[in-house]
């Protein structure tokens, strides 16, 4: 932790307006919700005495999926790379505030973090989709404009579209369904910063919050599948050390290249030794980036730097496999070499919140798998297959989520069911099918009541994995 935090533990103390103040949700589509008594704030308006207190008049909240895509298409508009989500943070704030929630907030990493409460003591569901999104890269290789929101072909086009402020929208307006009809227990939307680094927002929210949600509900994309875990992701550094040289005289250095061939041979015993899952496929370890420093052309470089890429299977040990790669890289470099030590570096990374909140933590993202019997996976495939009309397929994310944080690191039951194709994450062509998001939206409520129910019948029901197999050697 650096530097000091006390001024920061909530920005919104000093401001918060009382749960349900209106500050303005928008939008003309057609209103789909029954009117609501709101409380509403007329801050710097003077009119009559009425205003001044604060009234209760009947105001309508538009519900509708048309009104939840064209919040979607106004968050796109609002760039926010990992660090710089204060805007639409704020905007996602405020629209929880608009649309009746009783809590809505950010903490200190960030987060926005929303709660309806519910009529009784049943467990908390929670929703949970990042805020931030990966750069467009160049902006000529888009036929859309990643930064308008446009519509057009049927999908909603842009950074984060998919990827994942348009499942964040529906996500928000879902649990808004909520406030009219309270639920057995509360229900939580968290909002993450962070994640496309490691899913430190999530991190910092599982760890600092004092919440503990009954169950995880992620928006990440499955093509409307209900997805169940995925393969964890390490990033780490092996670091091999000379001394530094005029390269005219090489001799009076210590030249690390000349170990480098051996340390990567035993990155290739290593990577061919991974353990294989019957459900997520094998673990797989591979070194994506080679640099020297100093990095002139005529100097003996005194560090060279491999970056690792590991994704790993749920149970991996950062500590074990550390050991364990020492044991391999020192086997393979010469005894003979020096003047030349090896370093195996744990994945670490500096951490700068838009709060002004700052420290340095893992960049570990932990793998998870709840078992296809899991009750609630049962229970959220029953109610798929009552809204989509067929069963759903249950299956493994591709990538990375924050459910290695909150399942993986933590123990909560997390399940995805979210529109989207996962092969359209992180490229020019990114986009929101929005029929397939309807089915999504239309679908959510039921599924959230499903796994709250689920909960309540099974408190405490195990996180439950599959066995790990051995690869080849």
């Amino acid at each position: 932790m650096d530097g000091d935090i006390s001024g920061l533990a909530d920005r919104d103390d000093a401001t918060r307006r009382p749960a349900g103040a209106f500050v303005g949700a928008g939008g003309g589509c057609e209103i789909a919700a029954e009117p609501r008594p709101l409380l509403i704030l007329l801050d710097g308006i003077d009119d009559d005495a009425g205003a001044r207190e604060g009234r209760t008049i009947s105001m309508a909240r538009d519900l509708s999926f048309e009104r939840a895509i064209a919040f979607a298409a106004e968050i796109i508009r609002i760039p926010s790379l990992p660090g710089e989500e204060e805007a639409v943070a704020l905007r996602i704030r405020d629209e929880m505030r608009a649309l009746g929630f009783d809590e809505a907030r950010t903490d200190l990493a960030g987060n926005v973090i929303g709660r309806i409460s519910g009529t009784g003591a049943a467990p908390s569901v929670a929703l949970s989709s990042h805020m931030d999104v990966v750069d467009v890269g160049d902006r000529a290789g888009w036929e859309h404009d990643p930064w308008a929101g446009s519509i057009a072909g049927g999908c909603l086009h842009g950074r984060g579209a998919m990827d994942l402020k348009g499942p964040l929208a529906l996500q928000l307006y879902a649990a808004a369904r909520f406030v009219d009809e309270r639920p057995a227990g509360d229900i939580l939307t968290v909002f993450s910063v962070h994640e496309e680094k490691g899913g430190w927002g999530m991190m910092h929210f599982m760890e600092n919050a004092g919440i503990r949600p009954g169950a995880v509900i992620l928006g990440e994309a499955t093509g409307l599948d209900l997805c169940t875990g995925h393969r964890g992701h390490a990033e780490l550094a092996v670091e091999i050390h000379g001394v530094a040289a005029h390269a005219s005289t090489p001799e009076r250095g210590r030249n690390p290249n000349h170990v480098l061939p051996h340390v990567l041979l035993a990155l290739r015993e290593l990577a061919d030794a991974q353990p294989s899952h019957p459900v997520l496929g094998p673990a797989t370890l591979a070194p994506t980036v080679i640099e020297t420093w100093p990095r002139s052309g005529n100097v003996i470089p005194d560090r060279v730097r491999i970056t690792l890429d590991w994704r790993v299977l749920p149970g991996w040990d950062e500590a074990r496999a550390l050991d364990d790669l020492r044991v391999r890289i020192a086997a393979r470099v010469p005894a003979a070499e020096a003047g030349i030590h090896v370093e195996v570096l744990p994945g670490r990374l500096p951490f700068q919140a838009w709060t002004g909140y700052r420290e340095e933590n893992s960049n570990f993202t932990p793998g998870f798998l709840l078992a296809d019997e899991h009750p609630v996976v049962r229970a959220a495939a029953r109610a798929l297959e009552d809204r989509l009309g067929r069963v759903p397929r249950i299956r493994p994310w591709k990538f990375g989520t924050d459910g290695g944080h909150c399942c993986g690191t933590h123990d909560v039951p997390t399940i995805g069911f979210a529109p989207g194709r996962e092969a359209l994450a992180h490229t020019n062509r990114e986009c929101l099918d929005l029929d397939e998001a309807r089915t999504a939206f239309d679908a959510y409520p039921a599924l959230i009541r499903a796994v709250q129910a689920a909960l309540s019948g099974t408190p405490g029901a195990p996180v439950h994995g599959v066995a790990v197999t051995a690869g080849a050697p």
